[in-house]
C-alpha cells in the first residue's frame, strides 16, 4: 500500500506517565535507550523522548495529568536477542522484573510488529519502570 496524504504512516511515540522525569530518564538510559529530546515545554514542564538505539518509534516520558494514573499497563512490547541475559541484567540492576522468564511451548506463528516469530511462543517477561508502568520484553531471533 502506497502512502497517501492524510494516511497514517508510522508510530512515532507512545506516552508513558512519569512522576519524576529525571528518574525515568536515568532508568531508560540504563536499559540502553537514547535520549533524543529533552526540552522545556509549557509552564515548567519538559518534553523528554527516549528511543531504542536506531529505533524510529520512541517513548515520551510525560508528567501525568491531574487524576491520571501511573503504574499502567503500557501495551509496549520491546525486543531483545537474548531474553535470559536481559532478565539477569535487569535483576542485577534492581529492576522490577517478573521472577522468571515465561516460556510457552505451543508451536505458533506470531507477528509482533515487523518481526515474525515462528515456532514455540517466544520467551518473554514483564518489567516495570520506576512508576510501575509495565512493558513486555520478548526474545526475537
Amino acid at each position: 500500500m502506497s502512502s497517501t496524504p492524510g494516511r497514517i504512516s508510522q508510530i512515532q511515540l507512545v506516552l508513558v506517565p512519569s512522576t519524576n522525569q529525571d528518574r525515568s530518564l536515568a532508568f531508560y538510559e540504563a536499559l540502553g535507550f537514547e535520549r533524543r529530546n529533552d526540552i522545556p515545554w509549557g509552564d515548567g514542564y519538559r518534553w523528554v523522548e527516549v528511543y531504542p538505539p536506531g529505533g524510529t518509534a520512541g517513548i515520551a516520558l510525560v508528567p501525568p495529568r491531574q487524576g491520571d494514573p501511573t503504574g499502567v499497563q503500557t501495551g509496549i512490547i520491546l525486543n531483545t536477542g537474548d531474553v535470559d541475559a536481559a532478565h539477569k541484567e535487569m535483576q542485577s540492576r534492581g529492576v522490577d522484573v517478573d521472577a522468571e522468564v515465561a516460556r510457552a511451548g505451543a508451536p505458533a506463528s506470531v507477528r509482533i510488529g515487523a518481526v515474525e516469530l515462528v515456532g514455540p511462543v517466544p520467551p518473554m517477561f514483564w518489567f516495570r519502570d520506576p512508576d510501575g508502568n509495565a512493558l513486555l520484553l520478548v526474545e526475537a531471533s
